[in-house]
């Protein structure tokens, strides 16, 4: 007979279990990455060169401005179909005096577009450069990119091939973290990209639905463009997202061109990359709040509407609650029901283990010019201590016997609490990972405590961080925060690689 005990230790075992769907959710998506070689767009694509409107949103990004520009000036791609408005939002610096320079250098070609008042943020800001680019008949493709971020020759008419099948209303490129000199953190964000784009999207090519478009590098159709409203969604902090998601509930799709690669300045510090991630796990709230009639109504849209774009979708935004929620399921399991816990455990990290050595190995397979330069970063992605349970972990046995010995057996009670107290770190650490990833944030601002934020990085993970700005993100959601957004600072130092 099943009693409330046991339902109650089958609920734990769930959450358990449940924790481990963002470790399937990840090798599913790579597993498809072997299916894109044979299953996507390019069959359907073929040299093709609209006119296209470049649209370059800038504040205060004189330092990097004039290398963006000349690189856009020599891409492989007719100067005839190419129009770069550099839209100014008020900067306080010199750009207004460089953009003089570059209009009267490249005349017809480079236009600057100056608003009066600036600060809105980046949708108010492009929305003033489209409404300049469509006022006559001339644009007949948009590019939307970061000021910062440099095209390779080529990368421009790889997107645009796609644009020849009437059913693609846009197309995205491959964003490469690119600074020179690198450090820690753009090595962390290099390897991160190799699973969140390369890998990823073109899982999602597979799949025939796209997430986001990379808001540094995204190019539209005019008619998708003013399909979706001629405009691009001004009341989140996600309007790359907004408009991805727009695109295809217009029928149209959303591709991702993983040769078509363009380089960018990404994040340097922990602030740096909490200020950015913050801004866009927020948005990723808001987008799921603003679409909530579409989760899992394929009525609505069939691949948007699907199941598996709904587990793939809110696995990744609801990535601290699995660990939180695994987390606390075994620690009460060790109290009410130990061997379950244990075995819970071993098979969870187990599955770590499988995942991270297909993840990381697979990366390095995707794209191994990024993974040359950040492969340390990607081994000691998920954290020192996370590294050591995963490489015990090839080993269960071992740990099963220390167990077996210090709780089943008559040993002595300190080697007793000690093994039961290792115990109880272990299961903790999926959720509490979290909180030296946090405060690695904190003392990185403090002059005397400064020299401790890498330390904690370390032992925590880059990924437990990215976790706990997302968990940041409900409470700043929560609490109805302003959507302040916030502008990560340039330097020019980005360079493309050979």
């Amino acid at each position: 007979m099943i009693t409330w005990y046991d339902v109650a230790n089958y609920a734990l075992a769930f959450t358990v279990v449940l924790g481990g769907m963002p470790l399937f959710v990840s090798m599913y998506q790579f597993a498809l990455v072997g299916v894109h070689g044979a299953k996507n767009h390019y069959p359907k694509c073929r040299p093709y060169f609209p006119k296209v409107s470049i649209l370059v949103p800038a504040w205060n990004e004189a330092p990097v401005l004039d290398a963006t520009i000349e690189i856009l000036m020599d891409m492989d791609y007719p100067l005839e179909s190419l129009r770069i408005y550099i839209i100014d939002d008020a900067s306080t610096d010199n750009t207004p005096e460089l953009m003089k320079e570059k209009m009267e250098q490249h005349k017809g070609n480079v236009f600057h577009l100056r608003r009066a008042k600036g600060g809105e943020g980046k949708a108010h800001t492009l929305n003033f450069g489209i409404k300049a680019a469509l006022k006559d008949n001339w644009t007949e493709a948009l590019l939307i990119m970061d000021a910062d971020v440099l095209f390779e020759k080529s990368a421009l008419r790889k997107m645009t091939r796609h644009l020849v099948d009437p059913e693609v209303g846009a197309v995205t490129a491959y964003i490469k973290e690119g600074s020179a000199p690198g450090n820690l953190f753009t090595r962390f964000i290099a390897f991160e990209y190799i699973t969140a784009q390369a890998a990823s999207r073109r899982a999602q090519n597979v799949m025939k639905f796209m997430a986001c478009l990379a808001g540094g590098a995204q190019l539209h159709s005019k008619d998708n463009l003013m399909d979706i409203g001629g405009a691009i969604d001004t009341s989140s902090l996600a309007e790359d997202t907004f408009t991805t998601f727009k695109t295809q509930l217009g029928k149209r799709k959303a591709i991702f061109d993983g040769n078509a690669i363009v380089w960018a300045e990404e994040p340097d510090s922990i602030q740096s990359v909490w200020k950015q991630r913050l801004r866009w796990a927020r948005g990723n709230i808001q987008v799921t709040r603003h679409f909530k009639r579409l989760w899992l109504r394929k009525s609505m849209h069939d691949k948007l509407g699907s199941l598996k774009f709904f587990i793939i979708w809110f696995t990744i935004m609801l990535m601290p609650v699995f660990m939180i929620i695994a987390s606390v399921g075994l620690v009460i399991l060790f109290f009410t029901n130990f061997p379950l816990s244990w075995f819970l455990f071993k098979l969870l990290w187990i599955l770590n283990v499988i995942t991270y050595l297909f993840v990381t190995l697979y990366s390095f397979m995707i794209d191994p010019e990024s993974a040359k330069k950040s492969w340390v970063e990607g081994f000691i992605f998920p954290g020192l201590i996370s590294l050591v349970i995963i490489i015990v972990s090839f080993i269960p046995e071992l740990l099963d016997r220390l167990v077996e010995q210090a709780i089943y057996a008559g040993t002595s009670e300190v080697l007793k609490v000690s093994v039961q107290a290792a115990v109880l770190f272990m299961y903790s650490w999926l959720a509490v990972c979290m909180i030296p990833a946090y405060t690695a944030k904190i003392v990185e601002t403090k002059p005397k405590l400064k020299f401790l934020a890498k330390p904690l990085l370390l032992i925590s993970g880059f990924g437990p961080l990215l976790c706990a700005i997302t968990f940041a993100s409900y409470v700043a959601e929560w609490k109805k925060q302003e959507m302040k957004w916030d502008k990560t600072e340039k330097t020019g130092k980005v360079a493309i690689k050979k």
